[in-house]
């Protein structure tokens, strides 16, 4: 049995410490006084009625969340159908319209008679079309960007501007001057495999009953006494026989095997001896910072309201530093709230003050060409020297690449997911049966 610091309880080092604590002592480090990090709920309270809204991890899907979802099944979490509708709102165009019905795609009525507007539906359904057979034939391996494979696609602007760039730059939470510099066989791959080409059969997105705290609850309730909330890790140095860890304000202890489950940048700070592979490959992850208001200030939504949708972008004249996306997380989470719940990502300084509820600050990866190269080098770096790295950012920076790094890094240990299933189904049920 080997003693193991993990570093981080977001999805990935909450799931890596559950599943090697079936085999070995572990300890778990949290900087934050709550486990999850980007599996953020909070009690919202409107007009007396308390809310649990996720601010952070929203929605997820069976179809492309086999592994997260093979995850709460074990827990016995359950779940709900969400409503994944998208708006855009153009001050350069002037433009309001939400993609889920033809009501909302015409919910500004002289859209029918716009041309460019008219233009752009054309180029949704030859983007979709054109993009599903690259991704299908794996033509865009040839390195080129999403800038250049839009070029070929002989798409126009209006559809760059006021619906690609939005909808990419909402799901990466990337400025939007970023977005055609991504990788095109990231992008497009990734739109391809979550359906959002398709005009049908597409996956029905699910969120978690009671929020996502909910699963980490679950996750980490048979190792409550090693979790250690609001311990910050200053400094990690890998020693002869171990690797020291020194808390922010606390003793260093000596570990055999470290994880790290924090952002490739935050790692990179705390490891003081990190090799220069180490250097190159977590170097290649940068981080788009991204502040966030959870408020209930409507005007931040379309202005009529047949727009509204449970994402809504706000393209802002002369801006375009940060998405700005306005989540309706009454109608994206199912909470029957007197008013809408919001939470706005950048763009925050049009709220009105009375109605902010709290205010958050989240980070996220910003892909390019380098990054997907230093995910194919995961293996070079994540279990030499007895140290390992999981999180989201060795895939497309999703929940479900959260638990696949903590299913690759739990495989280093030689501990398969079939295997901790039945481990922790035994766990669970002795727990439960404790309770009693």
């Amino acid at each position: 049995m080997k003693r193991i610091a993990i570093i981080g309880t977001g999805i990935s080092g909450s799931l890596a410490a559950r599943l090697l604590a079936t085999r070995h002592d572990v300890t778990v480090f949290e900087a934050n006084h709550y486990p999850g990090g980007h599996a953020n709920t909070v009690d919202a309270l409107i007009e007396g009625q308390r809310f649990a809204v996720d601010t952070g991890f929203m929605v997820f899907n069976r179809r492309t969340y086999p592994n997260f979802c093979r995850m709460l099944e074990l827990l016995k979490i359950n779940s709900h159908a969400s409503d994944m509708s998208f708006s855009v709102r153009s001050d350069t165009t002037g433009w309001e319209y939400q993609g889920s019905s033809l009501n909302g795609l015409f919910a500004q009525r002289s859209n029918c008679l716009r041309p460019s507007f008219l233009r752009m539906l054309r180029d949704i359904v030859r983007f979709n079309r054109l993009g599903t057979r690259a991704a299908a034939t794996g033509e865009l391996e040839d390195g080129r960007s999403v800038g250049d494979f839009l070029k070929a696609c002989a798409v126009g602007r209006p559809f760059v501007d006021q619906y690609l760039v939005p909808m990419a730059s909402a799901i990466w939470s990337s400025s939007p001057q970023s977005i055609l510099d991504f990788p095109a066989d990231f992008m497009i791959g990734f739109f391809a495999n979550h359906g959002l080409m398709q005009l049908r059969d597409r996956p029905q997105w699910r969120t978690i009953v009671g929020g996502s705290r909910n699963y980490l609850k679950a996750l980490l309730a048979p190792l409550r006494e090693r979790v250690r909330l609001c311990c910050p890790v200053a400094m990690v140095s890998r020693r002869e026989h171990g690797i020291l860890v020194t808390p922010r304000d606390g003793t260093a202890e000596l570990f055999d095997e470290v994880v790290f489950a924090t952002h490739a940048d935050q790692t990179l700070r705390t490891l003081t001896d990190a090799t220069h592979q180490e250097q190159q490959i977590l170097g290649a992850f940068p981080y788009q910072a991204n502040a966030a208001v959870l408020h209930t200030d409507t005007r931040l939504l379309p202005k009529r309201r047949r727009a509204w949708a449970s994402w809504n972008y706000h393209i802002a004249a002369g801006s375009d530093h940060a998405a700005a996306v306005t989540y309706d997380l009454s109608r994206l989470q199912n909470h029957d709230s007197a008013t809408p719940i919001l939470l706005t990502l950048n763009s925050t300084e049009k709220i009105d003050p009375a109605k902010v509820l709290r205010t958050f600050n989240y980070h996220h990866p910003a892909y390019s060409r380098a990054s997907l190269a230093a995910q194919r080098r995961f293996g070079e770096i994540s279990g030499a020297q007895r140290t390992h790295f999981c999180g989201a950012y060795w895939g497309y920076g999703f929940h479900e690449d959260g638990v696949n790094s903590a299913l690759a890094v739990a495989h280093q240990f030689g501990v398969e997911l079939d295997a901790c299933i039945v481990a922790c189904m035994k766990e669970s049920s002795r727990i439960a049966a404790a309770s009693r």
